[in-house]
């Protein structure tokens, strides 16, 4: 039977990334994919880097939002890591950080984005407003109807086809063993650590087990007999044909879902948390199979890119939809699971735009018990009154 250090679960840009940390560290790495790498949600992400707090953050009160503040630091860590990852990596992953907008149409929506950067300057984070001349200056592709905007310059994009295969690649050039189409089917707890039943009838034991899963974190955490409150969620994304340069910048909304950019390759991708349909199978969601798309959904993304009257004129070329993770509270899982040493989840959250971040920060909590940046605020034991064994 093959034994590792540490056995990382899900192939796409966290698990990747986990691994990739793990191996140049020295750690004897295993990374299971029951499909192909960044086959689900890393790779039906739209690329967005949005370090401000996003629309669903912020469309619920001041509490809400005060608590999916408490996430800021990893933002600002994860700001500065994709700004060094294209180095870190050794491979172009189509980073652009050329600063992002979050737009007010009314006076209501103008002092919630007041609100929302007084808070977010207050962790650290560099935002502030423009309204008139300013904004125009800053942004002239951008309607009338908006009165104003919070700008950050660090934010931005990156090409999710080409982040996770670039930290596989480095991965594997660390060591790691990286198996695609192997399905995890039982995990159990022994005296010599983890055993992991695979798809097939082979196993492989690891002192350590990191559930980077994605939509499937709560399915291979119950294979441990721990329950996690982790939601999936359906996306519709769209994408429009090659334009010469009209958007420099990443745009969302404060008062409505959007979040609009312009790729290298000229195509507008429109997105923003507008829902699409897990499909059933036997009662149960079918989280193999991807979700349908909503008519309502793929019309309000339409009418949401209003806001750049220039995309309007372009023609759709592809709608298609992907799955995320929230949790209750919308703050990130990260760390191990109480009473099941050596077992980590990392999942929920800006979980594209935090990858590297909770990458780094559970390789240094798997290897050391000392992440580089405090994470107790985001610990899975903050649910544990769900799990009684």
């Amino acid at each position: 039977m093959d034994a590792y250090d540490v056995a990382v679960v899900g192939g796409g840009l966290l698990g990747c990334a986990t691994a990739h940390q793990l191996a140049r560290a020295g750690a004897r790495v295993v990374l299971l994919e029951k499909d192909q790498l960044n086959q689900h949600a890393s790779g039906q992400n739209a690329g967005s880097l949005h370090f401000q707090l996003e629309y669903r953050m912020v469309a619920d009160g001041a509490d809400a939002t005060a608590r999916a503040a408490r996430a800021l630091p990893l933002h600002l860590d994860a700001q500065r890591s994709w700004a060094g990852l294209a180095a870190e990596l050794d491979a172009d992953v189509g980073v652009a950080q050329h600063g992002g907008l979050m737009l007010a149409e009314s006076r209501d929506e103008l002092d919630r984005l007041h609100r929302k950067a007084s808070l977010e300057r207050r962790y650290g984070l560099e935002v502030s407003v423009r309204t008139g001349a300013e904004l125009r200056e800053l942004a002239p592709y951008l309607s009338d109807t908006v009165l104003g905007a919070a700008y950050a310059p660090g934010e931005g994009k990156a090409n999710p086809r080409l982040v996770t295969l670039a930290y596989a690649r480095s991965a594997r050039r660390a060591g790691a063993r990286v198996r695609t189409g192997t399905r995890l089917v039982g995990l159990a707890h022994t005296a010599r650590g983890w055993r992991l039943a695979l798809h097939g009838g082979d196993e492989i034991r690891a002192e350590a087990v990191v559930i980077a899963a994605g939509v499937w974190t709560a399915e291979v955490a119950a294979m441990a007999d721990i329950r996690l409150p982790v939601v999936p969620v359906a996306l519709s994304m769209t994408v429009t044909e090659p334009a010469p340069p009209l958007l420099p910048h990443l745009v969302q909304h404060v008062g409505r879902r959007l979040s609009m950019k312009q790729s290298g390759d000229g195509n507008v991708l429109i997105g923003g948390g507008w829902p699409a349909k897990f499909r059933t199978r036997a009662g149960r969601i079918d989280l193999d199979t991807a979700p349908a798309l909503r008519y309502e959904s793929l019309t309000g993304n339409a009418d949401a890119a209003r806001v750049v009257p220039a995309v309007l004129r372009l023609s759709v070329l592809r709608c298609w939809s992907g799955a995320t993770t929230l949790t209750p509270d919308q703050l990130p899982i990260l760390g191990e699971i109480p009473r099941r040493p050596g077992l980590f989840a990392a999942t929920g959250g800006s979980a594209f735009t935090l990858g590297p971040t909770y990458a780094r920060l559970l390789a240094e909590t798997v290897l050391s018990g000392a992440p580089s940046l405090p994470v107790d605020e985001y610990s899975p034991a903050r649910f544990g009154f769900l799990n009684f064994v």
